[in-house]
């Protein structure tokens, strides 16, 4: 007769099976709502037509290797490592960020700043289970969590410029800098903690989306300057950080 699963072995497997509902709900999201490549302008008492701090239109494409990743990741986790204790690690957090992000597409067309407020929330989230991340299986655990917490580092940077800028506590460009360099040093940061280089590629991603969305615009020089200096930083930061030796 088999013996009794343990409380903490049918609480792993819970877990997993929130995990891929919460990432099924979350990926299912545009397929309720038209999708997201900005906010509209006249969601700012000061409206932003073609925000400088705003990546390129094909910038947000992204979002379709986002969530078949994390698909990916909640089915491996599922089938393969519903048991195992470093794949459970990263699930409460990781739920706490899909949550609301499963509601933020049709958020973000009714409130910028109720949107930005549940970005923030996810990027924690997203962040806390990056780092719980399971060191095995890169391209289904770290690779997948990399790619999403990376893309909502600068997606929160570029909502905190906008309203920076929509509610008029600063001009567009201050409020691009000022953005760029706050998800630059937090994007550094966490590299140089060890994040896997999905992290740094979707972040980069990101940036190269507003370098392409600046150039040839008038007055937009120092924010082309900006990213880029913004991108080499963190280039830097992730070789540096690939040389170092891995600890244990």
């Amino acid at each position: 007769m088999a013996e009794p699963l343990s409380p903490d072995i049918d609480a792993r497997r819970l877990k997993a099976v929130v995990t891929l509902a919460a990432t099924v709900a979350f990926a299912a999201s545009p397929l309720v709502a038209d999708g997201f490549a900005g906010f509209a302008p006249d969601l700012f008492p000061v409206p932003q037509e073609r925000p400088p701090v705003q990546p390129a239109g094909w910038a947000f494409a992204i979002w379709g290797l986002i969530y078949a990743a994390l698909l990916v990741h909640a089915g491996v986790g599922l089938t393969r490592r519903a048991d195992a204790a470093d794949w459970d690690a990263p699930r409460w957090p990781l739920i706490a960020s899909l949550v609301p992000g499963a509601v933020w597409i049709p958020t973000a067309g009714l409130s910028a700043g109720l949107a930005t407020a549940l970005l923030v929330v996810m990027l924690a989230g997203a962040l806390a289970a990056l780092a719980r991340a399971p060191r095995r299986d890169g391209w289904t655990a770290g690779a997948p969590l990399g790619l999403y917490a990376g893309w909502l580092t600068a997606a929160t940077g570029v909502a905190a410029g906008l309203m920076l800028a929509g509610h008029g506590l600063t001009g567009e460009m201050t409020a691009a800098l000022l953005a760029l360099a706050a998800v630059a040093a937090l994007a550094a940061r966490v590299i140089a903690r060890g994040a896997p280089p999905a992290y740094a590629a979707a972040v980069g991603w990101a940036l190269a989306g507003v370098i392409a969305a600046n150039l040839g615009r008038g007055g937009a020089l120092p924010v082309v300057a900006a990213a880029a200096a913004a991108l080499a930083l963190l280039a830097v930061v992730a070789l540096r950080a690939a040389r170092r030796p891995a600890a244990g």
